[in-house]
């Protein structure tokens, strides 16, 4: 009523009086419909204000700010005191201002990551005030030195792709709740880690210090340690004693270095009592290192200079499932009768280019794999593998086996056995004696010249089978052959000599592969026994326009890719209509 009553006493009033009249309005309304029902928000004093939060960024929930990714030159202004997690990752910033970070006392993240910050524009005394930061990630910047003082109730530190070349003793010392470091790809020198660099930090877990330039591994890492990172250094020697502390370790990452024998010693790894993994591959090892823990799981000797292998260095190894010597030097006698049976929990072998001549004798009962293609295997007898009878896996691929030389009963006893690669051998003729448990029979680049039904009779698991780069032609593949074949669903037939596609093809055939032989006609009877076919492979024949019968298609349902390219002409396919997937 008030509100009407002057608003009807202003029409006699002067232009003066009349903005004073309605200046009291204005001043009068808000209070006038405090309880107004149509304005309820302004009678409502326990609706939040909005939540501070610096222009541009997110502010989520109180105590976070995201700022990540803004192309920021500068600090955010405004960043509210409560801050307790500050993710500034994936800007332009050079430096960090004192004054902004020495007022968010309470921060316990502090998120660096991918920005352009010097040491310059890292003050030490930044720090002096986060007295409860936890997580700080400031790797991939320009740092050149590690920060002189970090915060004691740091958890985690990820200083990694900077360009670090020194650090100091209350950078990573007197932090008793640090359990992760990070600094790997940096420039540091062992004369850039001081000897009491983690003194103090009896929590970490994690270390990396990879992809540096040290020379020998450092001395007195903290005993808590569970996983060591040195791989991709300069390091040529682990100093006695440098390990005899780390009863903790279960996973040591020394390859991509320059170990040689004599860097090491019989108790360099004697003391690690909970060592699980240990990766030496890339390096200049003759031997098999000495002192092995019996808790070693997985042990990676690859890629080193290693000609014999002496049981005695793998004998308190008894609980090694993966020994990987592949691309070494082992030789004819590299692998002594014995030498692998006290390995009797040994799941995976593998001998990838080495020199070896003959299987490895008296192979562990419990092996699952055995990988050794590109050697000089040239002979297998029928009781060379009769040890590992619990065999899954077999590669022998490219070696020098021949058909003459490869005993009927080779394989009759691995039942177990789903993988078979003997690719790249020179077999003029299928194996016998395959086991009825292959899924997988890998014999392409050897010199076939015949399939004949009794070499696949029993293979009604197989999968996958692959012949190609041999010497078929398909008068040389007798009737029947396929006839057993009842799971095969991949074929692959290419680069041989057959002129038209291989009649009586198995019914669960998906893939066919046929490209770079001779076919010059493909007559409407050709898929009729393989209904299910997906995918069909015939480029680089003889095919022109006409070559393929119109009808050759009907009732493949599921047919999706047909490849017919580089042959003398252009060959159009129309795909059968789509089927119910099946």
């Amino acid at each position: 009523m008030l509100d009407r009553s002057l608003a009807r006493g202003t029409a006699g009033l002067t232009m003066r009086s009349q903005e004073l009249v309605l200046l009291l309005l204005i001043l009068r309304w808000p209070a006038a419909h405090m309880e107004d029902p149509a304005f309820p928000h302004l009678g409502d004093s326990s609706q939040p204000l909005p939540r501070p939060c610096p222009w541009r960024c997110s502010c989520p929930r109180d105590d976070t700010v995201d700022c990540a990714g803004l192309d920021l030159r500068v600090f955010p202004d405004n960043v509210p005191r409560a801050a307790r997690h500050l993710s500034l990752q994936n800007n332009h910033l050079q430096e960090l201002p004192y004054n902004e970070l020495s007022r968010l006392s309470g921060l316990r993240t502090l998120d660096l990551h991918s920005n352009l910050i010097s040491s310059e524009g890292l003050p030490d005394e930044a720090f002096e005030s986060l007295t409860q930061l936890e997580n700080f990630y400031v790797a991939h910047n320009k740092l050149s030195v590690a920060p002189q003082f970090l915060p004691r109730s740091l958890r985690v530190a990820d200083l990694a792709a900077n360009e670090v070349v020194e650090i100091f003793p209350l950078t990573f010392g007197e932090k008793p709740a640090l359990r992760s470091v990070y600094l790997h790809n940096n420039r540091l020198r062992n004369t850039g880690l001081p000897p009491n660099t983690f003194h103090g930090s009896e929590a970490i877990t994690t270390l990396s210090l990879s992809s540096n330039q040290l020379s020998y591994l450092p001395p007195s890492l903290p005993a808590s340690l569970e996983r060591l990172h040195l791989q991709n250094n300069l390091i040529s020697k682990v100093p006695r004693g440098a390990l005899s502390l780390q009863t903790q370790l279960r996973e040591l990452y020394l390859q991509h270095n320059k170990l040689t024998d004599s860097g090491l010693d019989a108790a360099t790894f004697s003391k690690l009592s909970s060592l699980e993994y240990l990766d030496l591959s890339h390096n200049q090892l003759a031997t098999v290192p000495e002192g092995l823990p019996g808790t070693l799981t997985i042990l990676h000797l690859g890629r080193n200079c290693i000609q014999h292998v002496d049981a005695v260095r793998l004998h308190r190894a008894r609980g090694l499932r993966y020994l990987l010597l592949q691309h070494n030097k082992l030789g004819a006698s590299a692998l002594p009768a014995g030498t692998l049976r006290p390995l009797r929990a040994l799941h995976t072998l593998h001998l990838y280019g080495n020199r070896l001549e003959h299987v490895p004798p008296s192979l562990p009962r419990r092996l699952q794999a055995l990988v050794m293609p590109h050697n000089r295997v040239a002979t297998l007898g029928a009781r060379d593998l009769v040890s590992a009878r619990a065999l899954v896996e077999l590669n022998l691929a490219y070696n020098r086996l021949t058909s003459a030389h490869l005993h009927p009963g080779a394989f009759r006893r691995l039942r177990a056995l789903r993988s078979l690669d003997l690719a790249g051998n020179q077999l003029t003729r299928l194996p016998e004696g395959l086991p009825a448990s292959l899924r997988s029979l890998r014999l392409q680049r050897n010199q076939l010249r015949t399939l004949e039904p009794e070499q696949l009779t029993g293979l009604n698991k197989l999968q996958e089978l692959s012949l190609a780069h041999n010497r078929l032609r398909v008068g040389d593949i007798e009737p029947g052959t396929w006839h057993e074949l009842q799971a095969l669903q991949v074929l692959d037939l290419s680069h041989n000599e057959l002129s038209f596609v291989p009649p009586d093809l198995p019914e669960a055939l998906e893939e066919l592969h046929l490209q770079a032989n001779r076919i010059s006609h493909v007559g409407p009877e050709a898929f009729l026994s393989t209904p299910r076919l997906r995918a069909l492979f015939l480029r680089a024949n003889r095919l022109h326009m006409t070559s393929i019968a119109a009808e050759a298609f009907q009732g493949l349902a599921y047919l999706r890719v047909v490849d017919t390219a580089e042959n003398p002409e252009q060959v159009l396919v129309q795909l059968p209509h789509k089927g119910k997937e099946p």
